[in-house]
């Protein structure tokens, strides 16, 4: 069967979707020692998912600096509470790879924020919101992108809560979690939908196929 995806996903119909669980081990670091053992395991991996957690702020010009780096392979993510180690060498080095693809949404918005902590040269980075454009689609939140192309709901409600804790809930290690690990999996099946050309594209209330889309644009 085809797949459906739509141009723009209707927000609405989310709630009503089976929410997404981490099925992973979830490590936290908390030592440089920890970051450079989890880094080296990192560095094996062909691909990994990547995100940021900071803690919000409530009060007018007032902020605070990235808190959290989660970085995910298919099966364990790995929380660096950089509120407490920093930006380790060893962290650093992770990031500045040019070998491994790392995949994130929105990445300008996580570098703005490590950049905050220390300057760095970003390496393979892969931004899923330029990947959606190859197969149509114009939403550029992961939780509508995710609910579009899997048809389950990233719960967001963990989002807003501190991530300076002294200890981070379980709540919160599931949601920092599936943030990263979503990003792998969207672009590995975004990939394939593009290679495939297997799905078809609800766009202005119009099914149309990849061709189909193709042969209406040319038609402008």
């Amino acid at each position: 069967m085809r797949s459906i995806i739509y141009s723009n996903f209707d927000k609405k119909k989310i709630n009503n979707l089976p929410r997404v669980i981490f099925p992973g081990k979830i490590q936290v670091i908390e030592t440089a020692d920890a970051a450079s053992v989890a880094v080296n395991y990192l560095q094996q991996k062909k691909i990994l998912g990547i995100d940021t957690e900071t803690r919000p702020s409530f009060k007018k010009g007032r902020s605070h600096k990235v808190a959290l780096l989660q970085v995910s392979t298919h099966k364990e993510c790995f929380l660096f509470r950089l509120n407490i180690i920093g930006m380790t060498n060893s962290i650093i080095s992770l990031l500045e790879d040019t070998t491994i693809p790392k995949v994130g949404i929105s990445l300008h918005d996580d570098f703005h924020m490590l950049h905050k902590r220390i300057s760095f040269n970003p390496g393979y980075f892969i931004d899923l919101q330029d990947c959606v454009k190859d197969i149509g689609i114009n939403d550029l939140s992961l939780q509508k992108i995710y609910a579009n192309i899997f048809g389950k709901k990233i719960v967001k409600r963990e989002q807003l809560t501190n991530w300076e804790n002294i200890e981070l809930t379980d709540k919160q290690k599931q949601y920092a979690a599936i943030d990263a690990w979503a990003c792998i999996n969207l672009y590995e099946r975004i990939k394939e939908l593009k290679q495939t050309g297997d799905y078809n594209l609800i766009k202005n209330d119009i099914i149309c196929s990849d061709l189909q889309k193709e042969k209406l644009e040319d038609k402008k």
